[in-house]
């Protein structure tokens, strides 16, 4: 089994995989790693003009996702590359958060407040990301802030009952983007999709999510499988 020793780039960015494999964000694309090398270059995002009647829109999303300290869903997984996955997400803010997929995809990702862990039970290897360093991050921060200095709102949708706000890095706009939807009446996360530098686009909606119940600490804690023992 190999282990990735645990990295915090901040130059690391969405990533494409096999389409056999789900994208590794959730999400969450719950959306979830930026596994990528830095890129060749940055480029600063351009942001969106927000009236004021959206900054107040921006102002009740940033409270809603603030106001979840626990959030237990299934959820569908479905990318442009061709890729579908079904599965299981609970999140315990701040930091933790837990992507369990169904058989046969062969994928866990568990946040523990420090890492992003990445675990492909088919390949035997896991994977260490810095939650700063991943989208996963931005949902899982004690304070959540769509226009904070390190992220830009590039675009604000409303539709019938429904709000998409897109948000880039700052600093670096070609990592990808993470658009984030909400139902209205009453404000709920419903789905989100993140697209990667490649273009792929993963797209993650949530069934029946459950807010507020307790969850067991234990969701969110990552043992390494042992290697098995080799005989002579």
């Amino acid at each position: 089994m190999s282990s990735a020793k645990p990295t915090a780039s901040a130059g690391a960015k969405f990533s494409s995989v096999k389409p056999n494999r789900p994208h590794p964000l959730f999400a969450i694309a719950l959306a979830v790693a930026f596994l990528g090398a830095p890129t060749a270059w940055a480029a600063t995002a351009k942001p969106a003009q927000l009236s004021p009647a959206d900054k107040a829109d921006i102002a009740r999303i940033e409270e809603n996702l603030n106001g979840i300290r626990t959030l237990q869903s299934r959820f569908l997984q479905v990318a442009s590359n061709g890729s579908v996955a079904e599965g299981d997400l609970y999140i315990a803010r701040p930091g933790r958060m837990r992507i369990q997929y169904d058989p046969p995809t062969p994928i866990l990702i568990v946040a523990d407040g420090t890492y992003l862990i990445y675990h492909d039970k088919e390949l035997e290897q896991v994977t260490h990301v810095g939650l700063d360093s991943s989208p996963a991050g931005i949902l899982l921060r004690e304070k959540i802030s769509l226009t904070a200095g390190d992220l830009t709102v590039t675009r604000l949708e409303r539709g019938a009952n429904v709000f998409r706000v897109t948000v880039v890095r700052t600093k670096d706009s070609n990592e990808g983007s993470l658009t984030l939807v909400f139902g209205d009446n009453p404000l709920a996360l419903r789905k989100w999709t993140v697209v990667d530098p490649q273009g792929v686009s993963t797209e993650v909606s949530l069934q029946n999510p459950q807010h507020g119940a307790p969850l067991k600490p234990e969701l969110f804690r990552f043992t390494a499988p042992a290697k098995p023992s080799t005989g002579r």
